[in-house]
């Protein structure tokens, strides 16, 4: 499945100290004759290791851009290409965006809308970002069932992780 090639694509990319930082629909190929899917445009793509690497928070289409980098975190790692990739694989089921947003605050916001909004709970760190607020409304999380319906449990499980 596309899925799947795209996961093994990231895990070589990721075990060779790479993250991509720019996953999106438009930077998978695939090879109409067998399928075969190629991750591309590595332009924005950036070696990681020990001490943790301050990057930039210009990173990834809007949206498919992980709440951390959103939130301002200059220090980010593998967790912020498995975002973009979830965020493919709910396009892939909807037929839509998941997160479509406008501008950093309303891809925030659309974020929070379904996933919940943040707090030192569910998120510890999340208030130390340099651009969380704690005015942010606070929404609770939806069902990811609500959210992506055509999904089956197993897929709703996979995304959720």
């Amino acid at each position: 499945t596309f899925l799947y090639q795209i996961l093994r694509g990231i895990a070589y990319c990721h075990s060779h100290r790479v993250l991509h930082r720019d996953l999106k629909p438009q930077n998978l190929l695939i090879d109409p004759r067998t399928n075969a899917l190629k991750l591309a445009d590595f332009g924005l793509a950036r070696a990681f290791g020990i001490p943790v690497r301050t990057f930039t928070h210009e990173v990834v289409t809007l949206w498919y851009r992980a709440p951390e980098i959103l939130l301002g975190s200059r220090h980010y790692s593998t967790p912020v290409d498995v975002w973009s990739v979830g965020c493919i694989f709910a396009e892939m089921v909807n037929q839509r965006p998941l997160f479509p947003g406008d501008s950093e605050i309303d891809e925030l916001f659309k974020i929070f809308r379904i996933l919940g909004t943040p707090n030192e709970d569910t998120w510890p760190g999340v208030t130390s970002l340099p651009d969380f607020k704690s005015a942010f409304p606070k929404w609770p999380a939806k069902n990811l069932a609500t959210v992506v319906p055509n999904l089956e449990s197993a897929g709703i499980d996979l995304l959720s992780v």
